[in-house]
């Protein structure tokens, strides 16, 4: 109710968004494709509360802990929003002492009261896909595999070539601080400074380590001797060649890791997506060994932050006008268009195996996954898509089949009996399919709802060939010279099976075009070359002779037809 004595805005909490429409069509398209990637591994899905209690998610995540979304009292427990999906299932496997060995997904959102950027996926209730291999095993292997999967499902949403695996591993960064004198308790506040070498120059984070986190400057000055460094094998070489970190017993520990994960990634053809970066830290306390993240293009910021200081202290001298940032000192103002906020990392994860053990007395089970950031992934999908002015319009539904009604005239029935009693059939067999619900519909009209929406395929019931046993299928869209322009005849008999097969076969062209233009997030992709085959080939398997027998009732679903993903 709106309050007494004035009005409202109607609109979302900052930070939140509906999702409708096209945008829509392409999300679910995002995580239909990461979740085949996650079963492909043999990952198993949990669902746990949207909201853990209090202690269970405080001392997890360093400084971000601010961030998290506290509940008032209801009913005696002080709960909290989840701030990811891996503390809730460390809880989880805490409670379930039972289970020593599982490959987990979840796919949920989270909530965190950051400064958000709508526009580059920066939110406040935001998906997070995640996969996590928990378990005693031989070092590196399940990390190995993890980076494979963040291999395939990037290269599944069209991403080949556009995308870099920053990894590190917290032992090297811990033995590296050690060597270089950073107190125990600053390493992960040092840790959290370096990690923003992505987002800003060094000085900037050697000025945050020693005026804000009172770091000496000449330690600051050490550590910035390395962790300006990236590479592979030969940066990992070049810090075994240092006497002083070789002799570290951290260090010791992690290039023992790192050797082996190099050696695993190349067993499983993805070593050539990963850049050992020795800048990334991750901010959040419990990882404990590899720690990776994925990035692209946009997800550093246009310009740093001092960059814009700079820029604007030398605006305000010469007087002349400069673009608004977007930045300033309200924390919950929407940061889009401010060019010191990137997109950020689409992905990111690591090991950690004392989580599980802070929540019990039990031995430990150690654990390695990582998080995929759905509202990032679609942000640079979507400016890519458009950029490219490659895509027609995404589909506004998965309808395969748009019943129709041809005829006209004072004696036209509209034939509300045969659609309805088509489109079930067609519903009982797992076909997706609709009509107009006109009693008597005008056929223009019929053909713009299907168009509209995108329809592939039009079912055109007439009555002389219904007399006949028969229905016409037209495919949607096909050029004017096309063979199969006015669809084909088929027979009531078989309408399923023959519809079923026609969408199959579209689904595989379809694949197939997708593929040859490198971009598999959204429909109706096609290049010149693809569509010519597709017409070809959909033109020979179509001029095969189509049995045509009598009339009898719509045909019951067949044993087999094709799983629909929901």
């Amino acid at each position: 109710m709106a309050p007494k004595g004035g009005k409202f805005e109607i609109k979302t909490p900052k930070g939140t968004i509906d999702w409708d429409g096209s945008d829509m069509i392409i999300r679910e398209k995002i995580f239909s494709t990461i979740t085949e990637v996650f079963k492909r591994h043999g990952g198993v899905t949990i669902d746990t509360p949207v909201f853990e209690l209090r202690e269970i998610l405080a001392g997890k995540y360093g400084e971000d802990s601010k961030l998290i979304y506290d509940l008032a009292d209801q009913g005696g427990e002080l709960c909290s929003l989840r701030y990811d999906l891996t503390v809730p299932f460390a809880r989880y496997l805490a409670m379930h002492k039972n289970i020593t060995q599982i490959k987990r997904y979840h796919i949920a959102k989270v909530y965190r009261r950051d400064q958000p950027a709508v526009k580059k996926g920066r939110m406040r209730e935001f998906y997070q896909c995640d996969f996590d291999i928990a378990g005693a095993f031989d070092p590196m292997i399940p990390d190995a595999e993890i980076i494979r999967i963040i291999n395939e499902v990037f290269d599944s949403l069209g991403w080949q070539g556009a995308y870099t695996i920053k990894l590190n591993s917290r032992k090297i960064l811990d033995g590296i601080f050690q060597v270089c004198g950073v107190p125990e308790n600053l390493i992960r506040p040092i840790s959290s400074a370096v990690d923003k070498l992505d987002k800003m120059p060094w000085e900037d984070v050697r000025k945050e380590m020693v005026d804000e986190k009172g770091l000496d400057s000449a330690v600051a000055d050490k550590i910035g001797k390395w962790v300006v460094l990236k590479g592979q094998r030969d940066l990992l070489e070049k810090l075994k060649q240092d006497e002083d970190l070789s002799a570290n017993p951290s260090m010791q520990q992690g290039f023992a890791d790192l050797e082996a994960l190099f050696t695993y990634l190349e067993y499983f053809g993805a070593l050539h997506t990963v850049s050992f970066d020795l800048s990334l830290a991750r901010g959040l306390d419990y990882y404990t060994g590899v720690i990776y993240e994925v990035v692209t293009e946009g997800s550093a910021p246009e310009v740093s932050a001092s960059a814009a200081a700079s820029a604007a202290a030398s605006d305000s001298l010469s007087k002349a006008p400069r673009k608004k940032s977007g930045k300033s000192g309200d924390p919950d103002e929407d940061r889009s268009n401010d060019p010191t906020v990137g997109i950020g990392s689409v992905a990111a994860g690591g090991r950690y195996d004392n989580l599980v053990g802070m929540f019990s007395g039990k031995s430990q089970v150690p654990c390695v996954g990582i998080s995929f950031g759905i509202d990032r992934i679609f942000s640079i999908t979507n400016a890519r898509m458009k950029a490219q002015h490659k895509t027609e319009e995404p589909r506004k539904n998965d309808v395969d089949v748009f019943v129709m009604a041809f005829g006209g005239g004072k004696d036209f029935t509209g034939l509300l009996k045969e659609r309805s009693e088509i489109c079930a059939s067609l519903w009982s067999a797992g076909i997706k399919a609709e009509f107009l619900y006109k009693l008597k519909p005008k056929f223009q009209n019929q053909f713009k709802a299907a168009e509209a929406n995108g329809v592939p395929f039009a079912l055109i019931l007439g009555e002389d060939e219904l007399a006949q046993g028969k229905a016409r299928l037209k495919e949607m869209g096909l050029p004017d010279d096309h063979p199969l322009k006015e669809g084909e005849l088929i027979s009531l008999k078989t309408l399923a099976e023959d519809v079923q097969q026609r969408i199959t076969r579209k689904k595989q062209l379809d694949a197939l075009t997708q593929k040859a233009e490198g971009l598999r997030v959204v429909h109706g992709i096609k290049g010149e070359e693809v569509k010519s085959a597709a017409t070809d080939s959909t033109t020979a398997e179509s001029s095969q002779p189509v049995e045509q027998p009598a009339v009898q009732p719509a045909p019951a679903a067949p044993e087999a037809t094709e799983t629909v993903k929901s």
